[in-house]
């Protein structure tokens, strides 16, 4: 993931010996450098770790149960119905 942008932060962590030298023979392994590949497993494990809070994707018929669930009409629900009718504890 070599990048021509500039590279102006910096993130630090310590670590094991035993994870610092797997870490390097993966660099190794790789090709790479630390930097790049720090960045780029970094990055995909963010990327991870955000994409079912950003974004989610669903099957043909995952959608299609989905849509069934939206378009039912609204359940009646007295004690909702209740608890919204009552002033906000919010407001002052």
């Amino acid at each position: 993931m070599a990048s021509t942008r500039a590279r102006d932060e910096r993130i630090e962590f310590r670590t094991t010996p035993e994870t610092r030298r797997l870490v390097e023979r993966a660099v190794q392994a790789s090709g790479s450098n630390l930097t790049d590949f720090a960045e780029s497993s970094l990055v995909l494990a963010a990327q991870r770790v955000m994409a079912d809070r950003e974004r989610f994707m669903l099957s043909e018929r995952a959608v299609a149960e989905w849509e069934a669930i939206n378009s039912r009409p609204a359940r009646e629900l007295p004690g909702l119905q209740e608890l919204m009718a009552r002033p906000s504890p919010f407001v002052e």
